[in-house]
């Protein structure tokens, strides 16, 4: 088998990332394994964070990596929160950033939004030609928060097709839709060539 870092120490991912690249022969590692420092995030597009990430995870451990990044954009806040999703309410969870999103498209009739997923794929720390998949879920802002699965922006994800928010959905079906499960199908796709 052959071992790939996973840069997250986030034991979900792992998991996630392990059952979909097992058919490869990979083994996937998180990075904490290796006690490797957080990378610097200060990119200024998800593409750009996730090479940052996938190259610091290849140059602390000198084994291929994979790294996302993903994050929510909302057409009305010119793509804000982005690439700051995480963190768009300075820190303060989940509920702190769903608050001032909905605060921010007060009165707002435009709502559309959508979730954004890249993926890399590098070799080694100087890869040139990292494998670069992307995945991206159209929804739009609810008006309030609505249901009790998901995290982040899922309670307030709203998707007309399925008259719900994301967090209304079972597990199996958001995992079928979401913007992280079609980029990895692309990567699967990519290391399947």
């Amino acid at each position: 088998m052959n071992r790939v870092v996973l840069a997250t120490g986030n034991p979900g991912k792992v998991e996630e990332m392990q059952r979909e690249l097992q058919a490869f022969g990979l083994t996937v590692l998180p990075q904490s394994d290796f006690n490797i420092p957080e990378a610097i995030e200060d990119g200024l597009s998800f593409v750009e964070n996730a090479i940052k990430k996938a190259r610091h995870a290849c140059h602390h451990t000198g084994l291929p990596s994979i790294a996302d990044d993903s994050g929510l954009e909302v057409d009305a806040l010119d793509g804000a929160p982005g690439i700051y999703s995480a963190r768009y309410a300075d820190g303060q969870g989940d509920a702190a950033n769903n608050a001032k999103l909905l605060a921010a498209l007060d009165g707002q009739n435009n709502r559309s939004a959508r979730f954004q997923c890249v993926i890399a794929y590098m070799r080694h720390a100087k890869d040139p030609t990292p494998i670069i998949c992307h995945g991206s879920w159209e929804g739009e802002i609810a008006r309030a928060p609505a249901g009790e699965h998901g995290f982040g922006y899922d309670p307030i994800f709203y998707l007309a097709d399925h008259h719900c928010t994301a967090a209304e959905l079972e597990a199996k079906q958001k995992k079928s839709l979401s913007h992280r499960a079609k980029a990895l199908a692309t990567l699967k796709a990519s290391l399947s060539h």
